[in-house]
């Protein structure tokens, strides 16, 4: 290894050391085309607190050993967001939500943009979040489908082919260089087998599930979301087979923000593209996060020529939402109840009753304009979950149906 390189040890001492499988334990047949001899393994108790934990890399997204997913529609910044999270993780700072255990060493594959335009990504991450290149020298490792092609799968004979040359290549590669996360985006450039078939996305994660497993790295494959028409995407919006949702043990989506949202948030109907919600789609090995979001930014690379403007390039930043109980007290929650006692106001914002029209009167809110609408619901919805407001079903005597109400819960208390 490169003598200015440090070696893995220097920044986790709990890379494991691997030894290439037998063959045998790597599916092939045994002798003369015989089936191999398989024998279950009986379970042996061991002392819960002494098992290994899971060695998690970066936040609860990307793990040891396993192949996670962010799965966006095109155009959200899932590239932009894969490559801060790449600087973060090789420099050892935590740049937007997820802290890496770091510093780590990190290798991007993208299939589609040439060796100019990553390096101008990173560029843009490193200006933006003010990360010296000393930081990331010898961690992070940049690659274009464009000079180094991955090609994991294709379909020979109309039979579905893992490429064993181009595994072994990868893993090779991993462990010479101690990579601890391999970024493969987008995942369909990587192979090129049918999408929509599930037998052929599954071996094509497996695939890289095997390279995670045999290297101890964890691997991110980026993926498009199909189309949703104005949808949000979710675990199950992942273009082609079904299949690659299975496969992965984590999962992330990214969505922009949505018009009502944004209304709530006040933020600009120009300007709510460029905000994104990140959500754990699949979280198999850990406790589902609440949302989180990042701001899209573009920054000036100064790569001015003569005749020619320099390059505005996107990056991206960890945003937090504004507080809606921000400036909320337990005299306001009170007078809210209060105002809401035995007067059965409907919980259906549509209702001409709707109880958050007694907050807003009560709060000095208009609840008929936005964003301070948006901000009555947020509360609205925040009281009911702690109790302090609880839903109930009466009997319209007009309409002769059932409606939902809500009414005091739990009182406030001062004490």
């Amino acid at each position: 290894m490169d003598g200015n390189r440090p070696a893995p040890d220097d920044y986790s001492s709990e890379r494991p050391q691997f030894k290439k499988e037998p063959a045998s334990r790597r599916g092939a047949s045994g002798a003369a085309g015989k089936p191999l001899a398989v024998s279950a393994s009986p379970f042996v108790w061991v002392e819960p607190s002494l098992l290994p934990h899971r060695q998690w890399l970066y936040g609860r997204h990307l793990v040891r050993k396993y192949v996670s997913a962010t799965i966006a529609p095109g155009g959200v910044g899932k590239s932009t967001l894969g490559m801060v999270d790449a600087v973060a993780m090789a420099s050892g700072r935590q740049l937007l939500n997820d802290k890496p255990f770091g510093p780590l060493r990190v290798w991007c594959w993208n299939g589609e943009d040439d060796s100019d335009e990553l390096r101008r990504r990173v560029s843009a991450a490193m200006l933006h979040h003010e990360v010296d290149p000393s930081e990331l020298e010898g961690r992070l490792f940049l690659d274009s489908g464009r000079t180094t092609p991955i090609k994991i799968g294709s379909m020979q004979n109309g039979a579905i082919a893992i490429a064993t040359p181009v595994v072994d290549a990868l893993e090779a590669e991993i462990k010479r260089l101690g990579i601890d996360v391999l970024i493969i985006d987008p995942f369909v450039s990587a192979h090129s087998l049918p999408e929509n078939g599930n037998e052929a996305m599954d071996a094509a994660v497996k695939a890289f599930a095997s390279i995670a497993d045999h290297t101890g790295c964890a691997i991110d494959l980026v993926h498009h979301a199909r189309k949703l028409n104005g949808q949000d995407a979710d675990i199950d919006s992942a273009r082609g087979g079904s299949a690659i949702a299975a496969a992965v043990r984590a999962a992330r989506v990214l969505n922009v923000m949505g018009a009502d949202a944004a209304k709530g948030f006040n933020v600009s109907a120009a300007d709510r593209r460029s905000y994104v919600r990140v959500d754990d789609a699949k979280a198999n090995l850990a406790p589902t996060r609440a949302a989180r979001w990042i701001h899209l930014v573009g920054v000036p690379l100064g790569n001015i020529a003569p005749g020619r403007e320099g390059d505005w390039v996107a990056s991206c930043e960890l945003w937090t939402p504004p507080d809606a109980m921000a400036g909320i007290t337990l005299d306001h929650l009170l007078a809210v109840q209060r105002e809401v006692d035995g007067k059965q106001f409907r919980e259906n914002v549509q209702a001409k009753n709707w109880v958050g029209h007694a907050v807003g009167k009560v709060l000095s809110l208009n609840s008929r304009v936005e964003p301070e609408k948006t901000k009555i619901k947020d509360l609205i919805r925040a009281w009911v979950n702690s109790g302090a407001l609880e839903e109930a079903i009466i009997q319209d005597a007009q309409k002769g149906r059932d409606v939902k109400i809500l009414e005091v819960g739990k009182w406030a208390d001062r004490e």
